[in-house]
């Protein structure tokens, strides 16, 4: 707990970011209890008020629907936020113990891993993730498996990396000569060791998987309405945007924002956890 506090203020940006992404989803998880237009959440349409412009009433306007685009807009991170961090870790339970297992093993088991990685690696970025959404349904969950399945393999080299690394050290070694066993070496050096690049990564890659999943939403994939995906709020009105700008605007910005505030807290933790790469 003291290091979480000793990092959420080591620097402004990380304080900012954390603070943001607090806030908008706490708003998120409050604002339908608190606001009368909750009805909308549900896909409920009100013509008589649709394509407003921002006001008092309506703080980032409605949509075709007469939706208010505010509650729908701060929801989204209910939706969103979840699915890159489901995506993220999926990827991470998939590739971390692969990767330790590969660069632990040294062998055939350490070829047949790295080679399995490589193919996967061989798609492009998002023509996997499409295929295997479309094969499960084309749903949200659909798209989260695709893209942790297309993204597993970057945290295997990354895990298999440190364990290199690390088996090679002389505490490791010397552990080894006492008559330590695999696992237990695996267990108090190897894995813990080799836990703080996996985390840094991952809390990169959430931003990432949020452009991702809002980048399937756009083209038809993942989120249904009524769902305040951000994605498919961008998509459903995509084409009203040289007249009503307010209805793309609002929820790409918060795609930005959240983005940005995850970028910033992976670099920030990366440097707290490694000063030297901020010092260089």
């Amino acid at each position: 707990m003291k290091n979480l506090l000793l990092f959420t203020f080591h620097k402004k940006t990380t304080t900012a970011s954390i603070s943001f992404l607090f806030i908008i989803i706490l708003l998120a998880a409050i604002i339908p209890a608190l606001s009368p237009h909750a009805d909308d959440l549900n896909g409920a349409v009100h013509l008589e008020k649709n394509n407003q412009r921002p006001s008092y009433d309506h703080l980032f306007g409605t949509d075709a629907a007469g939706r208010d685009m505010f509650i729908l807009t701060i929801r989204g991170a209910l939706v969103s936020i979840p699915a890159a961090i489901g995506i993220v870790l999926m990827s991470v339970i998939i590739g971390a113990p692969l990767g330790l297992i590969a660069g632990t093993s040294g062998n055939k088991l350490d070829e047949i891993i790295m080679r399995t990685s490589d193919a996967f690696l061989s798609f492009p970025p998002l023509i996997l993730p499409i295929v295997i959404a479309v094969a499960l349904g084309g749903s949200l969950f659909s798209v989260m498996v695709g893209v942790a399945i297309s993204w597993f393999p970057w945290y295997v080299r990354i895990a298999r990396s440190q364990a290199i690394i690390i088996k090679s050290l002389d505490y490791v070694l010397i552990s080894k000569s006492m008559g330590a066993s695999l696992f237990h070496i695996v267990k108090k050096h190897i894995f813990p060791n080799s836990i703080s690049p996996v985390i840094v990564q991952a809390s990169i890659d959430v931003g990432y998987a949020i452009l991702t999943v809002a980048g399937l939403s756009f083209i038809g994939l993942g989120a249904e309405p009524p769902s305040s995906e951000w994605g498919l709020l961008i998509t459903a009105s995509r084409a009203q945007f040289l007249y009503h700008w307010w209805v793309v605007v609002f929820p790409g910005l918060f795609i930005l924002f959240t983005v940005l505030s995850f970028n910033i807290i992976g670099d920030d933790l990366r440097n707290y956890i490694n000063p030297k790469i901020e010092n260089e």
